[in-house]
Order: structure tokens, then sequence, then C-alpha cells
């Protein structure tokens, strides 16, 4: 419909400029945006208040011109020139009902697109550290990240999920001589602990399959534990591969999956970031001081200059991080999506800075980052802030076991990813309207109930009557769910712009809202078979967009609850 009332102003305006009363600038784009309320019409277009001023005109008596020139259609019912010079179109309701048959014959498919199809995007989502199990803002990261993908994907684009591996550096070190410990028998408790060690009982679990001498797959290879509590280099790859397996687990579990993990130690071995220093020293971005080398980022507008090479040879975290993001780039995606943790924030700026200074074409706001803030997990009132398996966190594997998949993945993106959530665990788990994945997978259950009783009372549903009827669906509560149908395309593919899927779980519940109305205000089962076979082809097409929503979000549509 927007795409429709689209079409319409540009063509009048196409008239006008054919008639030498307007010349259009080449980079025109008509804005066509719902009215906040339909007492104002459908949609409203502001083409006479933009184009007024270099027309030397007044944005109203440009608007009456473009009225003038509107094609006819079937689908406005009227257009009215409001305040400064808004164009405000009026649908019929022929233009809503028709929507039924649309969303029937389009299945699956209603909402999606392909104007993106030639834009391929690489989301880099979850990227945990594999010294652990998976936390609850994991969890948050996976959840916004798969979600993302969903929706980009729906939106035509050809989406690489990628996950990144950071396996070197001194928090590796740590897990080695943490595993080491608890194959020794040092407790956490002991003096001999180690100062940074981990000290969750997951340790004591991976110690214990090393010493056993479990075999673990990775990377097409079999890595076997050498039970030797003095090899440490055993000990790490085992540990790594070990805690990595049970990530997968965890993901598994979640319902998301990766097109490609990447190592950070690939890094190192393919000589990358060697070759990233030696190209930002060329560059002339850098310089030594204090025998550390140095990158200055206060060129590209970091607050201050940064290391990129200890006094000890060793490198700080962003270097190698710039190094991947060049092999992102080397690998052709133009566009580059990084979920991460609200704690990523400092990054930001030193990556992008040290793209820049590489000055191999890398757009200046390469890649797009979306920062999700820290999730709170609550449970009769309190705060929960321990797990019983890793000690000092709320594990998402913990969250899926109580709540169940469904609800741990809607909770954790149902708020916009820059806000602190706080995440329920009574109300995740109630069956009641106030908790919002039911609320909308009851609504979807009740529709396929409604179908069950049809066949109990041994009556049919002839879809061709209904959709021939259509023109019956003129309720107020008819009309109000047609006009949320028809809003679905649109959420869609603002999600997928702004990178925001809470857009997609508030629709959601809306539309479940209008119906449960819809359901309690009218009878679908009437005697009448036509207007009884036309709100069955109204109560499919509800179900039919919230199982396509929910199926963006990464949650089930039951057919009985």
């Amino acid at each position: 419909m927007k795409q429709h009332i689209n079409q319409l102003v540009t063509q009048a305006l196409e008239r006008l400029a054919a008639g030498g009363s307007l010349t259009l600038p080449a980079d025109l784009t008509v804005q066509i945006e719902r009215t906040r309320t339909r007492e104002h019409g459908d949609f409203a277009s502001n083409a006479a208040m933009i184009l007024a001023k270099p027309a030397g005109m007044k944005p109203r008596d440009l608007a009456a011109q473009i009225v003038e020139q509107l094609p006819t259609s079937e689908q406005v019912a009227r257009v009215e020139i409001a305040g400064p010079g808004f164009i405000n179109f009026f649908l019929t309701p022929a233009a809503y009902q028709a929507l039924v048959p649309l969303i029937i014959e389009s299945g699956a498919a209603y909402g999606r697109s392909d104007q993106y199809r030639d834009t391929p995007v690489m989301v880099e989502f979850v990227s945990a550290n594999p010294t652990g199990p998976l936390h609850i803002g994991h969890g948050r990261g996976a959840a916004v990240g798969d979600c993302l993908c969903r929706l980009l994907a729906a939106n035509g684009y050809p989406v690489t999920r990628e996950f990144y591996y950071n396996d070197a550096g001194q928090q590796i070190n740590n897990l080695a001589l943490s595993v080491q410990a608890r194959a020794r028998g040092v407790t956490p408790d002991d003096p001999d602990w180690p100062a940074d060690g981990y000290r969750g009982e997951y340790i004591s679990d991976v110690a214990r399959a090393y010493m056993q001498g479990e075999s673990v797959h990775a990377e097409d290879r079999d890595i076997s534990a050498a039970a030797d509590a003095e090899d440490l280099e055993a000990i790490r790859a085992f540990a790594v591969a070990y805690l990595r397996r049970e990530q997968d687990a965890d993901l598994k579990a979640f319902a998301v999956h990766f097109d490609n993990y990447y190592l950070e130690s690939s890094l190192y071995d393919d000589g990358r970031v060697e070759q990233t220093v030696a190209q930002l020293i060329a560059s002339g971005h850098t310089y030594e001081q204090d025998d550390a080398l140095w990158l200055r980022t206060t060129d590209f507008g970091d607050d201050k200059d940064r290391v990129m090479r200890k006094s000890d040879g060793s490198y700080t975290y962003f270097l190698p991080d710039v190094a991947y993001h060049v092999y992102k780039w080397q690998r052709g995606f133009r566009r580059v999506i990084n979920e991460q943790g609200a704690d990523h924030h400092s990054t930001i700026t030193r990556v992008r800075a040290g793209l820049q200074a590489l000055d191999i074409g890398i757009p200046e706001h390469w890649p797009e980052y979306v920062l999700h803030q820290m999730v709170t997990v609550m449970r009769s009132g309190e705060e929960v802030k321990i797990s019983k398996r890793a000690g000092s966190y709320v594990t998402l594997r913990d969250l899926i076991d109580e709540v169940g998949c469904d609800a741990t993945r809607y909770f954790l993106v149902a708020r916009k990813s820059d806000s602190q959530l706080t995440f329920d665990i009574d109300l995740a788990k109630s069956q009641s309207n106030d908790n919002p994945v039911y609320y909308i997978q009851y609504a979807h259950a009740r529709i396929c109930s409604v179908f069950r009783q049809l066949a109990e009372r041994e009556l049919a549903y002839d879809q061709t009557r209904g959709l021939a009827a259509v023109e019956r669906l003129d309720s107020a509560e008819e009309q109000t769910l047609l006009v949320s149908l028809s809003r679905y395309p649109e959420v869609i593919e603002a999600a997928a712009n702004t990178l925001e899927p809470h857009l997609l779980a508030y629709y959601l519940r809306d539309l479940a809202g209008e119906f449960h109305v819809y359901y309690n205000s009218q009878q679908f089962l009437v005697d009448d078979a036509s207007l009884r076979d036309a709100r069955l082809s109204l109560a499919s097409a509800v179900r039919q967009v919230l199982g396509n929503g929910l199926e963006l979000l990464g949650v089930s549509a039951p057919e009985s609850m």
C-alpha cells in the first residue's frame, strides 16, 4: 500500500515536471508515512513542503496541483490537504480487504522482499572467548544477532554469519593454567591457585575430561587429551576445544547457527597481524615511544593515541581486531555488522582508526556496530547473580533449561539493544497475558483451535468462497486487524534498516492483542457460510503473519497450548 501511494505521488510530480510547472531534483525521494491516527487518513506525503521553496510556490498551492495530477486509484477513497501542505490519503475498505487473499497466497513469503539481493552482508555476533560457558550477555548477543540475520535475509540480503573466537592472548593462558591446577588437584581456595584463574565448576569438568583422555572434535580434527598435567600446551589446546564444543551445544539449543568460525590464532599463523603492523608503519601513522609501538589514532577522532605493540613485544587486543576486519574487507564484504556487548564501545573508534590509517579504501564508518546493554536476571523479585556451574554468572543454558528456548529468545530481543534489560524468570514461565511470548503464541494456537472446532462441528472451510466475500469484513475489529496486517512488510523493512529487531517483537504483541479482542467480540463459526468463511480467511491471514513474524524471531508458533 505504501509503495502504491508512492507511485501515485511520483507520477503526479512527473506530470507537473513534464508540463513545466516543476523541476524535480535528480535525487528526489518521495516520502510516504503512515499517519498517527486514521482521522487524518492512512498515509501522508510531505512532497509539497519539500519542493515548494525551489518551485517558488506556497506548499499548500503546490499540494493542490499535485492532488489534481494524481492518477485515479481504486484503493484511494479521497485525498485531503492538511496543515502547512501535507497530502493525506484515505484508503478504501477494499484496499485493506484485498490483503487477505494476498497474504494467504503469499504464505511464508508475505513481508519478504529481494530488494537487497545484490548486497552481501556479514554479521559477526556472540564471538565469546572460549574460556567458559556462554553467559546471559552472550545470550542477548546471540538472540539479537540471529534475529538481525533473519531480518536482513527477509529483505533479500545474502547473509553470512560469523563467530570470531578469541583463542589467543592472556585469557587463554589463564584458562590453561586453571585447568592445569585442577588437574593437579589444586582448588580455588588453595594459595597456589593461579592469580587470574577461572573458578567455575566447569573448570573441574574440563580437567576431569582431560585427565581421562577424552577426545574432542574441533576444526575437522580430533583433539585428544594427553592426560599429562604437566603438558600445558596440550591442556591449552584441549581446554579451548572442549569449551568451544560446550558453547556450540548451547547455541544449538538456542537455535543459532553460524556459517563461519574464525580463530584469532589464525591471524598470527597466517601472518595477517604482522602484515597489518607493517602496513600501518608504512602509512606514517605510527611512532615509537617507551619501547612500544603506538598508532596515532587521534588523527582519526580518538581522544588519545593507542599502543599497538607493547614493550614486551606482545600486541594489544585491538591490533588483531584491525587485522581481522581487513580480512573481512578482503573477502569482499562491503557491509559488515558487529553485534557486541556495550563494553566494546571503546574499541569502535580504535578499530575504525586502524582501518582508516591503512588507507585501503575502507569507508570511515565501516563496520557498523550494534551494542547491547547488560541483562539483570530476576526471580521472585530478587536478582539472580550466579550459576551453579559457572559460579560467577548466570549462563545461557541456565535460562534455556528453566524457561525454554522460545521465552529466552523473545525476552532477550524484545527491548531495544542499547537499553538495559531485566529478565524476569517468573514472568517468562507464566502462562498469562502478561507474558508477551505466551500471549503471541496463544493467539496463533487460538486460531488453530478455531479450525479444529470447525471440523468437530462437521463444517467445512471454503477458502474460495471466503476470499470472494472479504468485503464483509467491515467491523471495527476487522478493520483494525487489516490495517495491522498491512503494516507487517513495513515493520520487517524498518527493523532490518534500523537494526532493531525489537520492533518486530512489539508488532507481534500488538497484532496478537488485536486478534484476542476480535476473538472475544465476534463469532467465527456462524451459520452464514459466506461470512463464516470470510472471517476464517481473515483468521488464517493473521495466523500466517504471526507465524512469519515468530519465525524471524526464532520462536515457535504452536498449534495448541
